[in-house]
């Protein structure tokens, strides 16, 4: 199975107007698709990524009108958004100070810096510096961040689980993922499992806690993490490859943007495996993207009832 990294990240968010401001002004990313969820036509679907919407730099968020989470295990427990060098991490910290955005202090962990932080709605996040390692950065003009300080893409992310034997099992023979490493976020296990070439962008960390009950779904939890795969062929294969271990999946889907499948792994984590293209400028010019309500086409026929249905930003 060909995974080259994290494609994106899907969350959830009680309060869309709140979350667009957030995204966008505080950490300076750009809305580059204002679409809906496909299979619940009554909520946004919001992307923020870089300049140019490229794969790996996306945190998507469902607008649901539900209660916070109930955080525990069997979930996705941090999602972490890679910066370059200790200085960009200081000037972070400067501004959540100002921002009154609630986060931790600058702090070495598996032997990179981290600075932890939440968004209004409790969503847990971290920036880590990856010392510019990995695809080239695409800054957003129009960014309030300056561009050297911007938010170059996303990884690693962090779940939880009970016990790590079946899910390692799934992650290396089912997904052909590498046991990286192990070290301890306090007193917490944590196994970090690489795709493709490595480093931050294509890890995933799986902290050990069988203390925790499982997590409650809701508002500032996360829905599920998609995997990169580079283009149809390997989709495919990826595809044949669940079939082949009998593993329950979602069977094709064609997101218009992007090709996905979607699984679940021992402990129910949502898992997708998603293309990098068509990609966000299929139906949108680079320039504009995100500027107005994008429909996949088979969803235009519903366009003024859709709007209707929604609050603007």
């Amino acid at each position: 199975m060909k995974l080259t990294g994290i494609h994106h990240l899907t969350a959830v968010t009680a309060n869309a107007a709140g979350n667009h401001a957030f995204y966008t002004q505080a950490l300076g990313l750009r809305l580059v698709k204002k679409t809906v969820n496909q299979d619940d036509v009554s909520a946004y679907h919001l992307f923020y990524a870089d300049g140019l919407a490229s794969p790996g730099t996306d945190i998507t968020f469902f607008d649901w009108p539900v209660e916070r989470e109930r955080r525990g295990t069997h979930s996705i427990v941090n999602t972490a958004m890679r910066v370059n060098g200790e200085k960009t991490l200081a000037w972070w910290k400067e501004r959540f100070d100002s921002l009154r955005v609630p986060h931790q202090g600058i702090a070495e962990r598996d032997g990179r810096l981290w600075l932890f932080f939440e968004d209004p709605e409790g969503q847990r996040l971290a920036l880590v510096d990856d010392g510019g390692r990995g695809d080239e950065a695409h800054p957003w003009a129009r960014s309030p961040v300056p561009a050297e300080h911007q938010i170059r893409g996303l990884g690693p992310i962090t779940i939880s689980v009970p016990r790590i034997d079946r899910t390692a099992a799934v992650l290396t023979m089912g997904m052909d993922m590498r046991a990286a490493r192990e070290y301890r976020a306090g007193d917490t296990p944590v196994h970090v499992f690489e795709m493709g070439e490595g480093g931050p962008s294509a890890e995933l960390h799986v902290a050990v806690e069988p203390h925790l009950d499982p997590a409650q779904p809701g508002a500032g939890g996360v829905h599920h993490v998609a995997f990169r795969t580079p283009n149809d062929e390997t989709y495919r294969e990826c595809a044949e490859r669940l079939r082949a271990m009998r593993a329950p999946s979602s069977g094709p889907v064609d997101r218009y943007y992007f090709k996905s499948l979607y699984f679940r792994e021992p402990n129910g984590i949502l898992f997708e495996i998603a293309t990098d293209g068509p990609g966000f400028a299929t139906d949108e010019p680079m320039e504009s993207l995100g500027e107005r309500l994008a429909l996949p086409p088979f969803l235009e026929p519903r366009r003024a009832e859709i709007e209707a249905g929604l609050k603007p930003l």
